[in-house]
């Protein structure tokens, strides 16, 4: 069922990402950096210097021509027009990148590295306007949309946290662990061995909800509400760690990977609010319902927390590889789930119509 995207790399594809206009880019290990169009051909290659490994290319929302990709501990600005020497460099980072998000309106770029910092970047004066930080490895941040001040970020500390640039401290910070423990009368032995690390994230478009992976193989789905957040659902997605997860554009669907070689698509809209017509719409609802209700609603509890009927897999894709990055692409009018791996190649798997 997959179409294999094949001759770009020579090394483990470690991360993806799309254009608006259609175009795909993919980083590998040894500064590896590929160019694809949408049948799945490379168009233009590039080794990035040191031959360090590129952990995350991400297009500009508002610049399709310009590329963002972290390489060791470097940010390098390129235009994919004409892919040679970056336009900009940014090291700022003391340890390796593993992700990069930028805002809607294209003034801020952050950065969450090995060290549990997160640098934000004002790309305008091209200075660290921001340092925030996590206890242990920061694996993934991102930006809300239609909310440029505001982002995202989680890590192996088992933080989620919330923040606004205006502030150095984070507004809301959850422990997956702590929260876990308080919602289970008695910790399984699973939960010692197992921790909840968190490894990605992903926002979706209406920028109030946003969904995160962890290493226990669930998913947590999370309601922003002001200045904190809140569980709207939790799940078991697969048997081993969840390595990505991707909402995708316009809809409560949910794309994830996981450790065991799977790749599923959710369709979480029944779960944050059985009454919105849109995803833009607020997901308010009172906090205080009963255990049947909650279960209905989508609303965790101790009973509903590992148990939820309404949560099945749209599609489930036995990928055979360990999962190193998910994208979604429009090819040919219909939709596809890009999906990266162990392997040098690029997988390509129909996605149906939301």
């Amino acid at each position: 069922m997959a179409v294999k995207w094949e001759g770009g790399h020579s090394s483990s594809v470690l991360c993806l990402n799309v254009s608006a206009e259609g175009l795909v880019a993919s980083g590998a290990e040894r500064g590896e950096l590929v160019l694809w169009d949408g049948a799945g051909s490379p168009v233009a290659q590039l080794r990035l210097p040191q031959d360090e490994d590129v952990t995350s290319v991400l297009f500009s929302a508002r610049r399709p021509s310009t590329l963002y990709t972290s390489h060791g501990e470097t940010i390098s600005v390129l235009d994919v027009r004409s892919l040679q020497e970056p336009l900009q460099r940014f090291h700022v980072n003391e340890e390796e990148i593993n992700c990069l998000s930028v805002n809607d309106t294209d003034g801020f770029l952050a950065a969450a590295d090995d060290s549990g910092a997160i640098k934000v970047v004002d790309l305008e004066s091209e200075k660290v306007s921001r340092s925030l930080r996590h206890s242990n490895i920061c694996s993934s941040v991102a930006f809300r949309p239609q909310r440029p001040q505001s982002l995202v970020s989680c890590g192996l500390d088992m933080q989620v946290m919330l923040w606004n640039l205006q502030k150095a401290r984070p507004l809301w910070t959850m422990n997956l662990q702590e929260c876990d423990m308080e919602e289970e009368s008695s910790q399984s032995a699973g939960q010692f061995f197992n921790p909840p690390l968190a490894h990605s994230l992903s926002v979706a478009s209406c920028g109030n909800i946003f969904g995160c992976g962890a290493q226990d193989g669930k998913i947590r789905i999370f309601r922003v509400t002001g200045v904190r957040f809140e569980r709207e659902l939790e799940f078991q997605a697969h048997s081993l760690g969840v390595s990505q997860v991707l909402f995708m554009p316009e809809a409560y669907w949910l794309l994830s990977g996981g450790n065991d070689g799977k790749v599923l698509l959710w369709d979480v809209s029944s779960n944050v609010g059985k009454q919105q017509k849109s995803p833009a719409k607020s997901l308010h609802r009172k906090k205080a319902q009963t255990a049947a209700s909650s279960r209905k609603d989508g609303k965790l509890n101790k009973v509903a927390s590992n148990e939820h009927p309404g949560v099945v897999p749209k599609l489930s894709i036995e990928h055979g590889e360990k999962v190193n990055w998910l994208s979604c692409a429009e090819i040919k009018g219909s939709r596809r789930v890009l999906v990266a791996d162990q392997t040098s190649s690029i997988s390509a798997y129909p996605l149906p119509e939301p």
